[in-house]
């Protein structure tokens, strides 16, 4: 499965335009807290994507072990620690998932989505996910608490690749942030709308709505992306 794989290297390319940081990968102790836990404004230290700032998040799968070797979190810019206010914020998630266990048809669309949900199934305290899919923003807000009790994108990336590790297809991932002030957030929102393209692309084609490609509004999609022509006349 090649689908997302140029994309994950453009991605991987521009990240790797700014200073990255490799974080320890290991097993964390941090509390978890329920879906109903909230972090008000007079109990958040600051926001990572506020309204004034960019915020963004996306999952992108892979079955190719060249892109995603192994587990790992990275950091572009700051850590938690280290910021004094409201900044940018990206998020994204590598993850290697064992091709055979996909499936096809609404069985591989199914498992993409499943994957890309995860974020709504996790819950470390002191770090308050809120996500609006309609407009691709992720932001997120640190509890004071929290984060004077030692929150860091260590603990919330390892925790992460926990949850993930949690669904059977998955072999590996590898968690990007980025706090970086002078980063292209514009560059990589646009590959991020790129990778959901693709996915609303495997949806269109198992829905079966246009069979003829010449008259589909999504043929450049086809065209741009390897297999996804091949997932189409499979169809």
């Amino acid at each position: 499965m090649k689908l997302y794989d140029q994309t994950i290297e453009r991605i991987t390319n521009l990240l790797n335009e700014s200073t990255t940081v490799e974080l320890p990968v290991r097993t964390s102790s941090w509390p978890d807290v329920s879906d109903r836990s909230m972090i008000l404004r007079s109990e958040m230290a600051y926001e990572l994507g506020s309204n004034q700032f960019p915020g963004i998040g996306a999952t992108i799968i892979t079955a190719n072990e060249d892109l995603v070797s192994g587990d790992g979190v990275f950091l572009h810019g700051k850590d938690l620690q280290e910021l004094k206010g409201d900044t940018p914020y990206a998020r994204v998630a590598f993850v290697k998932v064992d091709e055979a266990t996909l499936g096809e048809g609404e069985a591989l669309y199914r498992t993409i989505r499943d994957l890309e949900y995860v974020r709504y199934h996790f819950y470390p305290e002191g770090f308050m996910m809120r996500v609006s899919p309609s407009k691709q923003i992720e932001s997120v807000r640190i509890g004071r608490s929290a984060l004077n009790r030692g929150l860091s994108f260590e603990i919330t990336g390892n925790r992460l690749i926990e949850a993930f590790k949690k669904k059977p297809q998955v072999e590996a991932v590898q968690v990007h942030y980025v706090t970086d002030p002078d980063f292209d957030y514009k560059a990589l929102s646009k590959l991020f709308t790129e990778s959901e393209e693709i996915t609303k692309t495997i949806d269109h084609i198992l829905k079966n709505v246009i069979m003829d490609c010449n008259a589909c509004s999504l043929q450049a999609v086809c065209d741009e992306v390897e297999g996804l022509k091949e997932l189409h006349f499979k169809k």
